[in-house]
This record gives structure tokens, C-alpha cells and sequence, in this order.
């Protein structure tokens, strides 16, 4: 049959598309929702069929999404195979998952083959995390399924015995420690290749805000060579298709709004694992609508880490931290670099918060890595205070490729106070909903600057936040979200 490009992201799932009138689908009894094998050239592809009409697919032809199309790697209108294809052998194990039992190292190493060959359909996918969320996963289980996530892509190594990195589970906005505390690293001489995800459901990921700042998407050579000459690289980790099925698996956990606790596990140590990490600290932050509601469910959460680090080798470090309200003054890509670059630079005017964590998880680090024992908080001030780390930043940032800050978007609304007090609480998930609406992540310069936090003291009519968006619609939908949500921030 002849291929055709269909120009529709799926994302990272493998979709054909055959003509509802076709022949040969008839002829080999292909209906929607089964699988194909499509072969080109040597290269093998199995993808899920969709039936379509009208004129999107001619006959004779099988169309493919932008994803599937890449990954087969041929041009368009080539002559392809198509065939239909068998079941993938580890359904039986999902099925077995789905009744509650317990699987094997052989069954996760093939259950996530499949899905990262793209042989599981989104039901199947769907099944898989559900399963995991409601019959939940044991130690032994989250091990096997992390190694078989590290094992199913490219994997960094490093010539050295300490390789440092830093993670946050998340749920805080603007909490964008990573390049701070990776420039304070690099410049101690410690080894960092800082890999990072991009947003799926916050106004941010750390990669959409370091991509404002310089290019972010590095192949395997070139990080290499940047961590060769400055100890570190502030990169985003999709680039280098490491533990590729766990990007699969959030995307479906991320649509049913389910966050199952030994797939988040499994999901952090195998980047850390897959990126050549050997001493990690990790970040967890307490408070609602984080991943530890309480300070109960973050010690938990804590101990069940460090066992798995254990097994898997790492050198792990777990701290719990405030996650009580937003860090920082800025929230989406642009204005969070802004928070950065002020701290970096030691400007008086930088956030505070975002210092002080920075320089509190940069001394944790240290220690951690045995580059600083009992001192590590104050190396890291050193370091930050005499310009060393702003002059590592700079550095590799100038050898990943320099972006200069974008503008903020044109289009703002102001929100005040309505009454004299104290700032009570602020909600961290509807300054996230906020800031999305205004088109975070994907307009840049969109997003919501924070005037204040907890404690502070406010007068009616000062500046509460101030929304940032591109375009006139976005900021009417932010705006108006904003004030049905008047609660936001508390004062009393």
C-alpha cells in the first residue's frame, strides 16, 4: 500500500488510518481498533487501526499520525507492507494485574516493551495504569517495572563515581530550584547532567522554563561534551528517549487525574537511573495539593523511597519541604526564568523563598556527594554570593545554545485586594489553573506574577497578582476564573 502522512499528533501512540471503502482492509478483515504491522525498508511498526471517511486516506493507501510516520522513517507516498497483527504476549500478564495478582520481573520487562512499541492500544495503556492504581504495586514489583523503564531506552553513562541530580515530585507552581542548584553544583566541581521533563499538566515543567533561556534539546554527544567542559547541562531529558514508556504512562495517568504512588516512584528513579545518576536528592513537598497532603504522608512516602533507592543502587536523599503555597514571584516559562536570572545574579529584588530553598537543597546536595560535610548550606551561599554560579550558568548556557528571556504577554489584569489583613493561605492549584488559562506553558510569556505570599501584610487595593497572557480571550478566561475563585488568596 502507499503511505501517507496524516499531519495528526497522537502524542507518542502509533495511529494508521485505512479508508473505510478499502479493499485490501476488507481483503485482510482489518477493522478499527485492531493493530497492523507495517513494514518499510526493514523497519517494523505496529500501530493502531482507525477506520476513516470522506477523503482523508485514498484507497490503496494507509495513512499514518506524525509520530508513527517519523518512526517508520521513510517518504511519503512510499510502498509500505501492511499486515495484520497478533495480540501483544503480555496482555495475559495485564489481565493477571487487572484480577490483582502480582506480576514478575518477565512480565513488566514485557509489558513495557510493548507499550514503548507502541502494541498496546490507549484502552490497553488506560487498563495497565488503572490496574496499578487499584490493585497497587508492591517493592518488588515498582523495582522490576523501574529497571525494565530504564532498560526500555537510551541510557547516559558518565565516567565518574559520583553523578549528582535533584528531582521534585511536584504540585508547588514556581518552584524552579533545578538551575540554580545545578549551577551551584557544576561550579563546586560537582558532576551534574540535569535532565528534566517538561510540563503535562502544570504552567511550567523545568524544561519550559529553562527553553526560554537556551536550547534544551541536546543528543547524547553533545551533552557529553558539555558536561566534559563545565560539570554540567541543563537538558530536557525527552530528547535523549530516556525511559521513554514512563512519558506514556503520565500522559494516561495525567487524563484520568490518578496519581498512583509506586508508578510516580517508578517514574522518578527510572530517569534518574536512565540519565547515569549514582547520588540523587530528592525534594518532597508537604502541604495541599501537593503529593504529601501531610507531614504523615511525606515521611511515608520518604521511607518507601528510600528503600527502592537502595535496591536500585542510588545514593538517595529525601527531603521534605514546605509546599504550603507557590515559591517564587513568577509562575509559567517566562516569568519563573525571571526569578532565576534575579537570583543568579543576586538581585535584591530576587524572591526570597526561591533563594532560600535553592541554597538549602544546593547544601543538601553537597553534602550528599561528600563535598561539604556539615558545611553544605554555607558552601552553596559562597558559591551563589561571589558569582560562581551565575558564571557556570552563563557558561553553559552559552554552549547549549543562548535564548534571550521572551517578552511578557501584552495583554494583563490586575487583581486587588479587597480588604485590609494578612495573607492567610494561597491555593496552589487554582494559581496553576490560573496560569494556564492564561496560556502556560504555551505561550511563554503567559502566566501570573505573585505580588505576595503567606504572612504578608496587605491594604485594600494593593496588587494581589497580576495575569499575563498573549492573546485577548486567554486573559478573559484566567480573569474571569480568577474571580470565581475570589478565595485564591485568603486574607484575614
Amino acid at each position: 500500500m502507499r503511505l501517507r502522512r496524516i499531519g495528526i499528533d497522537t502524542h507518542r501512540e502509533n495511529i494508521a488510518f485505512l479508508a473505510n471503502d478499502d479493499l485490501t482492509g476488507r481483503a485482510l478483515g482489518l477493522h478499527s481498533m485492531d493493530r497492523v504491522e507495517i513494514v518499510a525498508n526493514s523497519r517494523r511498526l505496529v500501530a493502531v487501526l482507525n477506520i476513516v471517511e470522506g477523503n482523508v486516506v485514498p484507497v490503496g493507501a494507509i495513512g499514518l499520525s506524525n509520530v508513527a510516520f517519523e518512526k517508520l522513517g521513510v517518504s511519503d507516498n512510499s510502498l509500505v507492507d501492511v499486515a495484520p497483527a497478533e495480540a501483544p504476549e503480555s496482555l495475559d500478564s495485564l489481565r493477571n494485574k487487572l484480577l490483582g495478582r502480582s506480576l514478575n520481573s518477565h512480565d513488566y520487562e514485557k509489558v513495557v516493551e510493548d507499550i514503548v512499541q507502541g502494541r498496546y492500544s490507549k484502552v490497553e495503556l488506560t487498563a495497565f495504569v488503572v490496574s496499578a492504581t487499584i490493585n497497587g504495586l508492591n517493592d518488588d514489583e515498582t523495582e522490576w517495572l523501574t529497571r525494565a523503564m530504564v532498560n526500555s531506552g537510551d541510557q547516559l553513562k558518565f565516567d565518574s563515581t559520583i553523578v549528582a541530580d535533584k528531582h521534585s515530585v511536584g504540585g508547588v507552581p514556581g518552584n524552579r530550584t533545578t538551575p540554580i542548584i545545578a549551577s551551584i553544583a557544576a561550579a563546586a566541581g560537582l558532576l551534574i547532567p540535569k535532565t528534566s521533563s517538561r510540563s503535562v499538566t502544570s504552567p511550567a515543567g523545568t524544561a519550559d522554563t529553562l527553553e526560554t533561556m537556551m536550547n534544551v534539546e541536546l543528543q547524547a554527544d553533545q551533552i557529553y561534551e558539555i558536561v566534559k567542559k563545565e560539570n554540567g547541562c541543563l537538558v530536557w531529558g525527552g530528547a535523549v528517549n530516556l525511559a521513554p514508556a514512563d512519558d506514556l504512562i503520565i500522559q494516561v495517568e495525567h487524563s484520568l487525574v490518578i496519581d498512583a504512588q509506586s508508578l510516580m516512584i517508578s517514574s522518578i528513579l527510572a530517569k534518574k537511573k536512565a540519565a547515569g545518576a549514582t547520588h540523587v536528592l530528592l525534594d518532597i513537598p508537604v502541604g495541599y495539593g501537593t503529593k504529601a497532603e501531610t507531614l504523615e504522608k511525606g515521611e511515608i512516602l520518604k521511607e518507601r523511597f528510600d528503600r527502592l533507592g537502595r535496591r536500585l543502587g542510588l545514593e538517595l536523599r529525601v527531603v521534605l519541604t514546605d509546599g504550603s503555597q507557590p515559591i517564587g514571584k513568577g509562575i509559567g516559562p517566562a516569568l519563573e526564568a525571571q526569578d532565576v536570572i534575579m537570583v543568579l545574579t543576586n538581585n535584591p529584588e530576587a524572591p526570597i523563598d526561591l533563594r532560600e530553598k535553592s541554597l538549602y537543597l544546593a547544601g543538601q546536595l553537597l553534602e550528599l556527594a561528600g563535598m561539604s560535610t556539615g558545611q553544605g548550606h554555607t558552601r552553596a551561599q559562597q558559591i551563589l554570593t561571589s558569582g560562581e554560579a551565575l558564571d557556570k550558568f552563563e557558561r553553559i548556557r552559552t554552549l547549549q545554545g543562548r535564548h534571550e528571556i521572551p517578552a511578557l504577554g501584552t495583554y494583563t489584569k490586575d487583581i486587588l485586594a479587597e480588604k485590609n489583613g494578612k495573607i492567610n493561605a494561597v491555593d496552589n492549584r487554582v494559581i496553576s489553573r490560573i496560569a494556564q488559562l492564561a496560556g502556560a506553558p504555551h505561550n511563554s510569556g503567559a502566566g501570573i506574577y505573585l505580588a505576595h505570599h503567606v504572612n504578608d501584610d496587605i491594604e485594600k487595593g494593593e496588587l494581589l497578582v497580576r495575569i499575563f497572557a498573549e492573546s485577548e480571550e486567554s486573559l478573559s478566561f484566567a480573569a474571569r476564573y480568577c474571580l470565581e475563585n475570589s478565595d485564591v488568596i485568603k486574607i484575614v
